[in-house]
């Protein structure tokens, strides 16, 4: 059976332990955790709130800014990386989650490549490293595709399973997004069925980030799909805070996405629980 969970990031920027309740009062089982900055990262708090409200951590998000950037040519830049997604890695461990998603083989926000097939060796290479000590902790990592205005290597489903591939480690599989598969992928029936059981991850968005299940996407071939090839993991709700720079500029938020964050958040959960009836 699925579970259902909404990112911190309907909330606030960056993480705060103190959004937790919400989400247990609108009804969610579970909370998606970006890590924007680890030293921000009060594992001690975190851990007492999650266990006061009874919710659990769906995922911890990978948040991959240029200075942590798994293709770039410079060798510091790419140990910045490792050690920040080895982070990610061992926070998800601590707060007993066992998924890293997003997408962690490339900054958000480079799609051009002086040397593409160079900087996809070298991302595979680092992702294998960080495959290995992710597999010793017991986490999985789930390889985002993002549409082509925030990357130019991983658009598709296909080219994940391509990327996973030549990574070639048992924990790695597919994180699905909705709001970019609607951008790039022909078919969300395809895609989800091509990713089948490597699918360890979805992000159930709307079209325009806002609440599940107001705009254009095709909940029913989404939720059908899903249950075609027995996905029994988590649905996370990602949407943003507007009004918030950093948000703004990476993800493009640039006008509220509905009257208020609370009820984005529950008519979105209301929606989705009603897919998988």
């Amino acid at each position: 059976m699925v579970k259902f969970g909404i990112t911190s990031w309907n909330w606030v920027y960056p993480f705060d332990p103190s959004v937790i309740p919400h989400v247990k009062e609108i009804g969610f089982d579970g909370i998606e955790i970006p890590v924007e900055n680890p030293e921000l990262m009060d594992v001690r708090r975190i851990k007492e709130a999650l266990k006061s409200h009874g919710i659990a951590c769906s995922s911890i998000c990978a948040v991959m800014s240029s200075e942590r950037d798994p293709t770039s040519p410079d060798a510091t830049i790419r140990e910045n990386a490792l050690k920040y997604l080895r982070f990610c890695v061992d926070l998800a461990y601590e707060l007993n989650c066992d998924i890293v998603a997003g997408p962690i083989y490339a900054a958000v926000g480079k799609c051009i490549f002086e040397d593409k097939e160079l900087a996809w060796k070298t991302s595979v290479s680092l992702v294998r490293q960080l495959a290995k000590y992710a597999l010793d902790k017991g986490v999985k990592l789930g390889i985002e595709p993002l549409n082509r205005y925030e990357t130019s290597m991983i658009n598709l489903v296909s080219t994940a399973l391509k990327y996973i591939e030549d990574v070639n480690y048992p924990n790695v599989g597919i994180h699905f997004d909705t709001y970019h598969a609607n951008i790039e992928e022909k078919s969300f029936e395809k895609a989800i069925k091509m990713a089948g059981k490597l699918l360890l991850h979805v992000h159930a968005c709307e079209n325009d980030r806002g609440t599940p299940g107001t705009g254009h996407i095709p909940w029913n071939e989404v939720a059908k799909a899903l249950k075609d090839i027995g996905y029994d993991r988590w649905l996370v709700i990602e949407t943003f805070q507007p009004g918030i720079k950093e948000i703004a500029v990476a993800a493009s938020i640039w006008r509220p996405l509905e009257k208020d964050q609370r009820t984005l958040a529950s008519e979105g959960l209301k929606f989705l629980k009603s897919l998988f009836k």
